[in-house]
């Protein structure tokens, strides 16, 4: 297990500078964007997502359905997060035109849509059952 380790750190060490050298050439352009990513999250993700967790925390008494609240928040940041580059800026290059051209704004709305359908499903599903077990 020991030679495995050690095997796995020189291999990612490797990788690791590798990849400074590469990021080398390009760090000009690259530095306000390794720094501004961590700077934006801590001043400004971080304390938004603990202020609407102590908010849902107040807000939701059941465990479970928080939980499931949670877990939506967390999706539909990841989906904005993966969408902004592609809402941000027009894209750099022309159209393929062997990929088919795509509404970025369009599909993340339906994404979204979905995925908060499918928690209010669930949600209601919970909610339904809850109360039949009550009145038995």
């Amino acid at each position: 297990m020991r030679v495995t380790r050690l095997l796995l750190l020189v291999v990612g060490a490797a990788a690791t500078a590798y990849g400074c050298w590469l990021l080398l050439p390009q760090l000009g352009t690259a530095l306000p964007w390794l720094i501004g990513g961590p700077v934006l999250h801590d001043v400004l993700v971080a304390p938004l997502v603990g202020l609407v967790g102590l908010a849902l925390g107040r807000l939701v008494t059941n465990r479970l359905r928080l939980a499931w609240i949670a877990a939506g928040l967390a999706a539909s940041a990841t989906l904005l997060l993966i969408a902004v580059p592609l809402l941000w800026r027009p894209p750099s290059a022309p159209p393929n035109p062997g990929l088919p051209d795509r509404d970025y704004p369009l599909g993340l709305a339906v994404g979204l849509a979905v995925l908060w359908a499918a928690i209010v499903v669930v949600l209601v599903v919970a909610t339904t059952l809850d109360r039949r077990t009550d009145r038995q």
